[in-house]
């Protein structure tokens, strides 16, 4: 009997150990969603483990709403690629029109003890795009370089359009692929194996680094992302809610950047449900008051009993992330430009807002198709 499997075999089995050992369960639905996040990841560790080759480089899309990791962005189209050391590669793309694109070159890995090093980032203000919208560019691996990745974000899901985008190893281009071995085999399933239980351990790690260290409900102001580009900030936090409170977080419109929104997620360090909920808003989506304020009011049930415009649904969880993103700024950001958050009753929440925003069902129910529409477009599986 072939013994190709077993590492991932006994992987698959650990990792549902650590899903069915995490601390933050507490309902059955939580549970339900852990065995739900770890199909993800099975997905995500065959994906990365058997759909790229060094030899054949491409770009894989390894996050989406089936396979959340890392409380992924409801509003980026996430890619990476493999990268070996000395190589050069070109790059090559159609700008479309989404809000950002940003590439960045990391070394190393995210593990349950360090975040990987950025060593090169940038933004598409950097490539010289022609008028037809193409652009190319050159990248030699630098000692360290393990993995680029791209971001591809949106900010209107109505009205933007993704563009195209691929990758070549220069010295390798046009020659047939390497011949499958039982040894190339065997090491691929031992690859998906450790990124299904790394990963696991990872994102179980990641939210101690950042989020946790702040008291619930106070997210942080505008930040340097952890790994990211120098031309976005971001503030992170979680909340903690009773059934009947809310958190009503207030935080200016910035139009200095071409990306902002907020998102929450479950303690599982994912995005929750954000294409037939409204779990994210961004500054395109979202209601902005007429003194420049965005008011978002995050509960499980819609304050006053009706959805309000900026209302972003808990479904479920009393308790999650909250982060949000600024993108492609062209100023940087200080404490007056990030989130004021108040915990207050459900009941008091119409009181506090001066223009409530309310939205009958139908027009929230043409909101979600809206959103399933829009996520359906763009899913790259």
């Amino acid at each position: 009997m072939s013994d190709l499997t077993t590492p991932l075999q006994d992987a698959i089995a650990e990792a549902e150990k650590l899903i069915e050992g995490a601390s933050f369960i507490r309902t059955e639905q939580d549970l339900l969603e852990g065995y739900d996040y770890l199909a993800g990841r099975i997905r995500m560790a065959m994906q990365m483990a058997f759909d790229h080759d060094l030899d054949r480089p491409l770009f894989i899309n390894p996050t989406h709403q089936f396979s959340r990791q890392g409380l992924d962005n409801p509003d980026a189209i996430y890619f990476n690629a493999y990268l070996k050391e000395g190589v050069e590669y070109v790059v090559r793309g159609v700008r479309g029109t989404t809000a950002d694109l940003s590439f960045q070159v990391m070394g190393g890995a995210y593990t349950a003890d360090s975040a990987a090093t950025s060593m090169l980032a940038f933004d598409d203000r950097e490539l010289d795009i022609a008028d037809d919208g193409s652009f190319e560019f050159t990248y030699v691996a630098e000692p360290g370089a393990k993995t680029m990745i791209v971001r591809e974000v949106y900010n209107d899901w109505d009205n933007e359009e993704r563009g195209r985008l691929w990758i070549e190893r220069t010295d390798t281009v046009g020659l047939p692929a390497k011949p499958l071995t039982r040894a190339r085999l065997a090491q691929q399933y031992e690859v998906a194996a450790k990124l299904l239980t790394g990963s696991i351990q990872t994102w179980f790690a990641f939210p101690q680094f950042f989020e946790r260290k702040e008291p619930a409900n106070r997210p942080t102001a505008p930040q340097s992302t952890p790994g990211g580009l120098s031309s976005q900030r971001s503030s992170i936090g979680h909340y903690e809610l009773a059934e009947d409170e809310a958190l009503v977080v207030t935080v200016p419109e910035c139009t200095d950047c071409a990306y902002q929104a907020i998102q929450i997620g479950s303690d599982w360090y994912v995005s929750t449900d954000y294409e037939t909920h409204q779990t994210s808003l961004t500054k395109a989506q979202a209601v902005t008051d007429p003194d420049g304020m965005m008011r978002f009011v995050i509960s499980e049930r819609p304050p006053g009993g009706a959805p309000i415009a900026n209302w972003l649904e808990t479904t479920g969880h009393r308790t999650g992330s909250i982060m949000l993103r600024w993108q492609r700024l062209e100023r940087d950001l200080g404490p007056e430009d990030g989130p004021v958050a108040e915990v207050v009753p459900l009941a008091d929440v119409p009181s506090r807002l001066p223009h409530l925003s309310p939205l009958t069902t139908e027009e929230y129910a043409t909101r979600i198709a809206a959103r399933q529409r829009a996520v359906a477009r763009r899913m790259i599986s």
